[in-house]
């Protein structure tokens, strides 16, 4: 079970930078404008062999300063209900301000692990400013440059040690559908159609739903749990908040899922926040199935279905074998092939393919389109297998595996969905040195 680890703090004291320094990319866009962070704020990370997420809660704040102080506390409320540990990070240059005090009074009470982090901290002369922090009551602190990283191990070690060994559920393994995407796209309406029970009360409110519920659902010899992922707390009527909320929801509800049901509406389309719940289900290599819902309202004509799919397809590259369900939860259309089609990309999910099968079938293929020869050399790719992962990953044994490029990588991935049928499930291929 993946834990979720939240970095708090007010705007500009770098929570961006050290953020993309732990998961390696420059997924945020950093600028010295306070509330620039415009990008979902989550990514993987895992340090001494532990995986966990990181979410940086800054990219939710639109506003001015004002509007900030009253912002960040319920971000770091939010933080405090959500996460199994809580990085609060200061900046030396400017010291304690009050707006860190607010944090840091809400923070004292909390019974999660709590890192509070001095950033910016690059020469003796810092480290010694940097004692006034005690003043915030949290006991010692950590410093750290987030722009080159210094320090960052060591509070890394102790977040790590910090953080709950989750307990593996060992209930009996139903496989787990979660329904995800954007407030209002008819989830809780989805389910109700198909449980045949207004157990949600679907309102015309973004954000009525209460929590992640877990409905165990049997129908026509499926079995499995349904998992309503709409579960944003209504804790207050603010929009950010409630986008928010719905990421760090789907973040716990698509960790633990097999296949996510990604519901969007199908007057919006697949809009950036359906696309970020989208690819963060396709990071976390989960089986996905995209339902078009209110397709009972869009005007159509006799080929809008296939304009339509076109469209989202070309906006999911390069991962585009993946399910498209028309449905309206409304009137019941096509609400079970959208589960049958779950199923199937269940199975694919679970797959594994013989490793003789395997060599029969792509190594002629492999010979007859071999990698590039790359300055001179060329690449001999010469046995396959699976591993024995939950999802499917393959990997090609051959002679320079550092001079096989992305491309071909997505060429071979291809193959084997032509060859074996993984529709809706996110493949990883890796070349290994025999």
């Amino acid at each position: 079970m993946g834990n979720i680890v939240a970095i708090v703090g007010r705007p500009n004291v770098g929570k961006s930078t050290f953020f993309n320094r732990l998961i390696q990319k420059r997924e945020a866009i950093v600028d010295a404008v306070s509330g620039v962070t415009r990008d979902r704020h989550y990514g993987k990370t895992d340090w001494n062999g532990r995986e966990f997420s990181l979410i940086d809660t800054g990219g939710y704040v639109v506003g001015s300063d004002d509007i900030f102080e009253a912002e960040i506390d319920k971000q770091v409320e939010l933080a405090i209900d959500e996460a199994d540990a809580i990085i609060f990070m200061v900046d030396v240059e400017t010291g304690v301000t009050g707006m860190d005090e607010d944090v840091a009074r809400l923070l004292r009470k909390v019974k999660k692990p709590v890192f509070l982090v001095v950033n910016k901290v690059d020469n003796g002369k810092r480290a010694e400013d940097a004692v006034e922090f005690y003043a915030l009551g949290l006991g010692d602190y950590y410093t750290v440059a987030s722009i080159n990283g210094s320090g960052t191990g060591e509070l890394l070690d102790a977040l790590v040690e910090a953080l709950p060994e989750k307990e593996e559920r060992i209930e009996e393994e139903l496989p787990r559908f979660a329904v995800v995407g954007r407030p209002n796209a008819g989830k809780s309406s989805f389910i109700n159609a198909l449980i045949g029970e207004d157990r949600y009360i679907v309102t015309d409110i973004a954000g009525t739903t209460r929590d992640a519920i877990d409905t165990k659902y049997n129908r026509f010899g499926f079995e499995f749990n349904l998992v309503d992922t709409a579960g944003i707390r209504r804790k207050s009527k603010v929009k950010e908040d409630l986008e928010f909320y719905s990421v760090m929801r789907s973040v716990r509800a698509i960790e633990h899922a097999d296949v996510c049901l990604l519901v969007l509406d199908a007057n919006r389309g697949f809009d950036g926040q359906v696309q970020n719940i989208f690819w963060l289900a396709e990071r976390n290599r989960k089986g996905i199935v995209v339902l078009v819902n209110k397709w009972d309202l869009v005007e159509k004509d006799h080929k809008s279905m296939k304009d339509y799919e076109k469209v989202i397809r070309k906006q999911m590259e390069p991962f585009t074998d993946v399910p498209i369900v028309f449905i309206s939860a409304l009137t019941k259309q096509r609400i079970y092939k959208a589960i049958e089609t779950a199923v199937e990309v269940y199975k694919n999910r679970s797959k594994k393919i013989k490793t003789s099968e395997l060599n029969d079938v792509l190594l002629p293929i492999i010979e007859h389109y071999p990698p590039p020869a790359y300055k001179g050399k060329f690449v001999k790719i010469k046995y396959i297998m699976q591993l024995p992962t939950p999802q499917p990953q393959f990997v090609f044994f051959c002679n320079l595996p550092q001079y096989v490029k992305d491309p071909y990588k997505r060429f071979l991935e291809n193959k084997l969905r032509d060859n074996f049928g993984f529709n809706g499930v996110p493949i990883s291929v890796y070349m290994r040195k025999k």
